[in-house]
This record gives C-alpha cells, structure tokens and sequence, in this order.
C-alpha cells in the first residue's frame, strides 16, 4: 500500500477508534495487480508441494500469532475473546488453512485405450481477487486465499472498511512466508473511491471471490460481466431451521441458540427461522429462552462476554427495525429493546409468520422468530417459500425422517440436530439468491482452476 490517506477504524463495543487503514487510491489497486500479476508466473511453476508447503507455514503463522490477532479482531469487530468468538475464529482459519493445503488436484486420465488417451488437468486463474465481509473477516479471508494460493493463483485482497485491521496484519505476516507480490492487500472507505466496483471491473483481476449480501452480489456480477470474470459467490441466506414434533426440546435448546446467535446472529449460515411442531412450540420456546438468559454480552475485551455489540450502526439499526416491527405483530419472549450503542440483547419472538418482515428477510443480527406449525408438508412448503438458499436444519430424534425431509429443502448444505456448522472437507454454497459456485473441500479448490483437456 503506497497511499499515504488513512480512514479511521472504529470499536463497536466503544465508539472509540481502533486504529487507522490505509485509503487506496485507483493508483494503489493498480500497483496491488501488477505485483500480483508479476508473481503469477513463477508462483504457478512452483512444484506442487513448494505451494503446499507455504500454505502450511500460513497455518503456523496464525496459530503462532493468534493472541496478537484475536484482540485486534475483537477490537474493530466487536466479537468476544472467547466462546465462539475471536479465538475460535482464529483457530478455525489456522485449521482451514493446513486443510486446504493437503488437498490435491492430480491429473485425471480420463481415457487410456488403443484410441488414445484423454488427460484432464487443472491449471490456476490467474489474479484472483478476494472481497471479504466483517463478520467473520479473518477465517472469510483464509477461505478465499489459501485455495486460491495453493492452486497457483497470486491474490489481491479487499477487507471491509469496517474491519480491515486484523486481516492487514495477517497479511503482512504472511507476506514474510510468500514471495514478493504473491499476497496483495488492499483498503479503502469506499467514500470518494469505490474500491470494490474497481476490483470486479479490472482487466487485471482474472476472478472475483465475493461473500456478503446478495444485493452486492448483484452488483458484483454486472460489473464483472464486461471482462467475463469467473465469480465465486457467497451471499446472503435466510437459514430455515425445522423441528419435529419427537424432538426434545431441552436436548435442542443449545444447539439452536448457538445456530441462530452464533457471532449475534452475523452470519450468513446462521438459523433465522425456526419452525417448530405445535404440540411442543411452548417447551422450545421456552427451553431457548432459559438458554439465552444465561449468556453474558459485554464489551468483547472482557474475558467473561460470551456475546459482543452489533458491528455497526446500519446493521443494528436494520435490527431494531425488523424487531420493533415483529413486537407490534407477535409476541417478544426475550430481548426486544436495543441497548446502550451497538448493544443489542438475544431477542427470541413468536406468533409470527411467513410474510412477516422479520421472517421473510435476513435479520443478520441477534433476533430469532419462532413459528408454530401442524403439519410437516406445511413447514417445508413455509421453509422452501424464501428467494434464498444457504443453508437449513432438521431437528428430530428419528434420524430417518429428519433426513428424508432434509432432502426436500431448497438449501445448498442441510444440517440434522445441528446448524451451521461448516467445515473444510465439505463443499459449502448456495443455491437461489444465496450465491454461485462452492468453497472448501476440493471441489471448492477446483473453482480457483481452469480445466484444459490434453488429448494424446
């Protein structure tokens, strides 16, 4: 980064700032792409176990200057130390990092007879470019860079202006693993220089990897059009989560609150409607509530806050919004008024339905709408009724049934008697509005390859 313009970083726990980034400039993405493309060449002729090898030592280092990383991460995100907070976030990219590099894309013979012989082979990109969201901004940025980088790729990456400062230092770190040009970073305010639009639209970047809101994904899709960019998106879900009438309701109760104010609710695969069978809706109801009344939220720094602020004002704006319209048309068991600043309590609301806002829309905060229904095809049919298609839950002790109606929900991953939880050896994308394309496993690292098809 040559700008010598900053922007400042703010505590959402505080109101404080946290510290100052970089403003880039036109200039400034021009520079980040040509180094990156200047690297390009010699880092795809690496052999394959050199490129291996560097995203391991990308593991180590994170888990070498995890503590450094993690206060930084709660600083300008707001997310607690503990729990399922910074250093868990932290020791998730670390673990996502030294799986992607034990993947493998060998040649595939697809024929070998006295007609010839087909070979299928994976070759990088290119330049790709990696556009990050706050919720998550430090694990988000390992899962587009390191299988980006262990397929030959060179990477130039955006942060969010909300949250740029844990992933700036983990760049410079590990930047000290890389050759010169291989890893570029990136940060702006996107005020008087739309940073983002610039990315998808230059003729440098070969591909965008993108994961926030569908309405950005929109945008990033038309921009990147005119250079026909290969996209990877992950946008926003609107997680349907449904329990069956023989679940037991204080067994489940944990793993649905955590499914639905994991990081308060800012996640794209978090459980944002829960419909639950009438014969045992009030014992649910009443089993997460007991659960969330235990949970501490506080400034993310002090070691006992299991929940931290809402990131910024438009997000717990968005939030009080939707609640305050859910409390004139349901009932609020928890929760409901916002706190002092960004705080906002876990707010769990019933008598909604679909076609309720708090329902119909993503909240992406610490709100939750419990939904009462009679009959299984009628809470899959309400499930399925949503533009978009992340991700969904069974929560039932048949796991038989829970699976068969798994398989009827329109979601790209389906959890049973869980929710959200993701992991590295299992592709992971939407389908509907929720996105394009998977990350993880290898058929995410496929998606950072061009496929070419030798024919001998």
């Amino acid at each position: 980064m040559m700008t010598q313009s900053t922007f400042a970083v703010l505590n959402p726990a505080t109101g404080e700032v946290a510290g100052e980034a970089p403003n880039a400039t036109a200039a400034d993405l021009d520079r980040a792409v040509a180094a990156a493309r200047a690297a390009g060449p010699a880092w795809a002729a690496l052999p394959d176990e050199k490129r291996a090898e560097a995203c391991r030592a990308i593991a180590a280092m994170l888990e070498a200057n995890a503590e450094e990383l993690t206060r930084l991460l709660t600083l300008e995100q707001g997310k607690p130390l503990n729990g399922l907070g910074s250093r868990w976030e932290l020791g998730g990219a670390a673990a996502w990092a030294g799986y992607t590099a034990g993947l493998l894309l060998p040649v595939e013979v697809l024929q070998d007879d006295n007609a010839g012989r087909v070979e299928l082979h994976r070759k990088p990109v290119g330049v790709v470019g990696s556009i990050t969201p706050w919720n998550f901004p430090v694990m988000i940025a390992i899962w587009h860079i390191v299988p980006a980088l262990r397929a030959g790729n060179t990477v130039v990456l955006k942060p969010s202006p909300l949250t740029p400062l844990a992933t700036l230092r983990m760049v410079e770190l590990a930047s000290a693993i890389l050759p010169e040009g291989v890893l570029n970073v990136v940060t702006g305010d996107d005020t008087a220089f739309q940073l983002g639009a610039a990315m998808t639209d230059h003729p440098g970047i070969d591909k965008i990897v993108f994961t926030g809101s569908t309405a950005t994904g929109r945008h990033v899709m038309r921009s990147a059009a005119g250079s026909l960019k290969r996209l990877t998106l992950e946008l926003g879900g609107n997680d349907a989560g449904i329990v069956l009438p023989d679940a037991d309701p204080a067994t489940i109760a944990e793993g649905l609150f955590w499914g639905a104010f994991i990081n308060n609710g800012q996640t794209c695969a978090a459980l944002k409607r829960l419909y639950v069978h009438d014969s045992i809706h009030d014992q649910v109801c009443e089993a997460l509530v007991a659960f969330a009344k235990a949970i501490p939220v506080g400034n993310g720094l002090d070691e006992d806050s299991i929940l931290g602020p809402i990131q910024n004002r438009m997000q717990f704006d968005k939030v009080s919004r939707m609640v305050a319209d859910a409390a004139d048309r349901g009932r609020v068991l928890l929760g409901g008024a916002p706190g002092e600043g960004l705080f906002f309590p876990p707010t769990i609301v019933d008598g909604l339905t679909n076609g309720d806002m708090l329902v119909d829309e993503e909240q992406f905060g610490p709100a939750l709408p419990v939904i009462r229904y009679s009959q299984v095809d009628e809470a899959i049919a309400a499930a399925n009724d949503n533009p978009n298609g992340l991700g969904g839950s069974v929560w039932s002790a048949d796991l038989d049934a829970a699976r068969a109606l798994a398989l009827r929900m329109e979601c790209g991953s389906v959890w049973i008697n869980k929710h959200g939880a993701v992991q590295p050896n299992a592709p992971f994308g939407g389908v509907k509005r929720s996105g394009m394309g998977v990350q993880f496993a290898k058929e995410g690292l496929a998606e950072n390859t061009v496929a070419q098809v030798v024919f001998v």
